[in-house]
């Protein structure tokens, strides 16, 4: 005789997570999380691009970010049909390992179902890389994703904010504001970012790297 519950793929999973997945036709969801620096002071600066972008696809999918896991603002929405979960950490960008790691275990993922959106220095301000995995690349935010969760292997989405002048500390360069002659190449950076995370849900990540690695 088998017994019913040796059945149900959805049984050892908790309710919320459950229903989650019966709605989605058993769908896990994309989870983009945005690196960014905590509080009104570091607002609006480049190593905040990443939180830009999960802020600009939650207004395109008129969801509201909320404190809803330790460390973590995040909203459970949808993007072209499919489960996505838009999240921001609230701890600073080289902590951000353990939000990470909450949200995964929240959601009972594994990091292939995650998409970093990170700055990136040796970017020209507005260029895109993304990528399937590989290192830090010098990164804290991604150093510390590795530590957190033993691996370097996910999706992870790259703007650049460009190189500090010759002189300025790439530290204060990544915590300071975009200048104003920058601003417009800041806003097109990070909507075509929108665009990009769109496409991977859209065409998947494949498809979406041979659009939007090209050089504008």
């Amino acid at each position: 005789m088998v017994i019913k519950r040796f059945l149900d793929p959805f049984r050892l999973l908790r309710g919320e997570e459950r229903e989650r997945l019966e709605k989605s036709g058993g769908q896990k969801p994309l989870i983009v999380i945005g690196l960014a620096n905590p509080g009104a002071k570091y607002r609006g600066t480049r190593h905040n691009i990443g939180a830009m972008c999960v802020d600009e696809l939650a207004r395109r999918a008129g969801a509201h970010l909320e404190n809803r896991v330790r460390d973590t603002e995040l909203v459970e929405t949808e993007i072209g049909g499919a489960p996505i979960v838009l999240a921001r950490p609230i701890t600073y960008v080289n902590e951000s390992g353990k939000s990470v790691r909450n949200i995964l275990r929240k959601f009972n993922a594994e990091p292939d179902r995650l998409l970093l959106v990170v700055d990136d220095m040796d970017l020209k301000i507005g260029r895109l890389r993304l990528r399937a995995g590989g290192s830090s690349g010098g990164h804290n935010g991604l150093k510390s994703v590795r530590q957190a969760t033993g691996t370097d292997e996910y999706p992870r989405l790259r703007i650049g904010v460009g190189r500090p002048p010759a002189g300025v500390d790439p530290i204060q360069h990544v915590i300071g504001r975009f200048r104003p002659d920058e601003r417009e190449l800041v806003e097109n950076a990070v909507n075509r970012a929108a665009d990009a995370v769109e496409a991977i849900q859209r065409d998947g990540l494949e498809k979406a790297m041979e659009v939007y690695n090209r050089p504008q």
